[in-house]
């Protein structure tokens, strides 16, 4: 039985008016949308207990030929009384400010890439390579790029571009450096960097965003948000695997993937692996294997607290020094 169904706007105030004039006890879900931190500190610091409905497997429950916002707030009361609401993990609170400013160096680094490109793109167009066969992603670069034989109309269109580009590199950096005090001693942090491949901002980036590891039981649960266990789409006696699924986090993709290539360029026995299974199926998935097995060892060691010891049973031959960021021990 509907006891009330109104459109509340989205005033403090007016929302928990909205629930105390019914009572003292109640539940609320939310789907798990931009702007879902707000609404979740509210109410909790009311004792309104909110859950946050994961929006694509609520969609696979609750598909509607007509589709309201009367309609969906009826299916979701509906189906929280039922216990049925597929729930999206809630980052602690603590976490979130420096979680999302993680987030935010991505998207400088992607327009600091793009810049790069949109350099290279206008070098293509008159054949004109960059001076002294430097590379251009290193900063230092950009001087060589003030004087080319270039019209006037696009030689502004790299200055313009070099001058992006200096920005948000010290954009990045700063944006670097204001973490490292909370970041730096964290000791799950600290166990992290000693793992092949994974450095300082990958560590970061996983830390952060796995929040807290004892939310995935098993290991292949934690494999299926990373992005790292393929799909599958079987009937009667056909079996086809399917690669590129969005399911997941996209984040820690990102970061295994980049974890993947690092350990196969330093370590020759992860690049000895890596070519074994190459050979018997391509790059991308061997890559996928390889940051697949590095994943594990993460579980492990965040799971149980416990140091890097080996990859699939294997003494590496290369060790990382203890130079900064990496300390003598986690508890140091």
């Amino acid at each position: 039985m509907i006891i009330n169904q109104s459109r509340v706007p989205n005033d403090e105030h007016m929302l928990l008016n909205y629930f105390f004039a019914m009572g003292n006890i109640h539940k609320a879900v939310v789907e798990s949308t931009s702007n879902w931190y707000w609404l979740s500190d509210l109410l909790n610091n009311h004792q309104i207990d909110l859950t946050l409905a994961h929006a694509k497997y609520l969609k696979a429950i609750s598909y509607a030929k007509v589709k309201t916002d009367k309609v969906d707030s009826f299916t979701l009361a509906q189906l929280l009384r039922m216990n049925l609401i597929p729930q999206a993990h809630q980052i602690a609170p603590e976490k979130r400010a420096i979680r999302d400013t993680m987030r935010a160096r991505l998207k400088l680094v992607q327009k600091k890439t793009s810049g790069i490109g949109s350099i290279h793109r206008i070098l293509e167009k008159f054949n004109i390579p960059v001076p002294d066969n430097r590379q251009l992603q290193f900063v230092s670069t950009l001087p060589y790029l003030e004087d080319l034989p270039l019209t006037p109309e696009y030689q502004f269109q790299v200055d313009c571009l070099c001058e992006q580009i200096r920005l948000l590199h010290q954009q990045i950096k700063t944006l670097e450096k204001s973490l490292h005090p909370r970041l730096i001693p964290n000791q799950d942090i600290q166990r992290l960097l000693w793992i092949p491949g994974i450095g300082k901002i990958t560590a970061f980036t996983i830390f952060l965003e796995v929040n807290d590891i004892n939310r995935f039981p098993e290991v292949r649960n934690f494999f299926s948000h990373c992005r790292l266990a393929p799909g599958a789409s079987n009937s009667n006696q056909r079996h086809r695997h399917k690669s590129g699924s969005k399911d997941g986090n996209c984040y820690l993709k990102i970061a295994f993937t980049e974890v993947a290539v690092r350990a196969i360029q330093y370590y020759k026995e992860i690049s000895r692996f890596y070519n074994r299974k190459a050979r018997t199926s391509n790059n991308q998935i061997a890559r996928t294997v390889v940051a697949k097995e590095l994943a594990r060892i993460v579980y492990q060691v965040l799971k149980y607290k416990t140091e890097f010891e080996s990859f699939k049973g294997m003494k590496l031959s290369r060790e990382k020094s203890m130079q900064w960021p990496r300390l003598s021990s986690p508890d140091a």
